[in-house]
């Protein structure tokens, strides 16, 4: 696997004995943690304060991380993958969504120029789209989030989830075909052929 910071390592070595080295690392990965919390919680604050317990907990753990050929981040997302866990069962929302997607599309998705009717019919899809995903069970809402909007590898995303690179890459073809089915279901399927007259 090759490394997409190839300093990352030096860097996590000198975080061992150097807080600022950590601040490095900190800085890196902020925004990445913090989003994946947010989608998780849905709630800025928590998120916030969550953030700053998996970055706090990873530089008093430092000392015990074990470089196992993934990026540094990996770890991050495990640790902020657990604390999202604690957070849920604490507080006793287990039969909640834990993705919202809908904040994402709309904060985050660059608008596409176009007229009203193209504008219309994408976000009716886009719509659609995001109702099949909340459908989905938490951990595949999770692969989803980890792969189409955090970019990870099939490898880093088995690393978070407890799971090897194959049954990531299984997951995620099962959970493709159950969208899709789930979006003809809606109507939203592949446009039917038209037949030659």
């Amino acid at each position: 696997m090759t490394d997409p910071h190839p300093d990352e390592r030096a860097l996590v070595r000198q975080a061992k004995a150097d807080a600022e080295a950590f601040g490095v690392l900190y800085d890196r990965y902020l925004e990445k943690i913090y989003t994946y919390i947010f989608y998780r919680v849905r709630n800025q604050q928590d998120a916030e304060d969550l953030t700053a317990k998996v970055f706090h907990k990873a530089l008093d753990h430092i000392q015990s991380y074990e470089d196992r050929g993934y990026p540094f981040s990996a770890w991050l997302y495990r640790i902020a993958h657990n604390m999202v866990a604690n957070y849920h069962r604490d507080s006793k929302r287990k039969n909640e969504r834990t993705l919202p997607l809908t904040d994402w599309v709309t904060t985050f998705l660059p608008s596409r120029k176009k007229g009203p009717h193209q504008s219309l019919v994408d976000d009716l899809e886009r719509q659609a789209l995001l109702d099949a995903i909340q459908r989905l069970p938490p951990d595949r809402q999770q692969l989803i989030l980890l792969k189409f909007i955090d970019e990870l590898t099939n490898a880093e995303i088995g690393d978070i989830m407890g799971r090897t690179e194959g049954a990531i890459k299984s997951l995620l073809h099962r959970t493709l075909i159950a969208l899709g089915e789930d979006l003809e279901l809606q109507g939203y399927g592949k446009p039917k052929k038209r037949s030659k007259k």
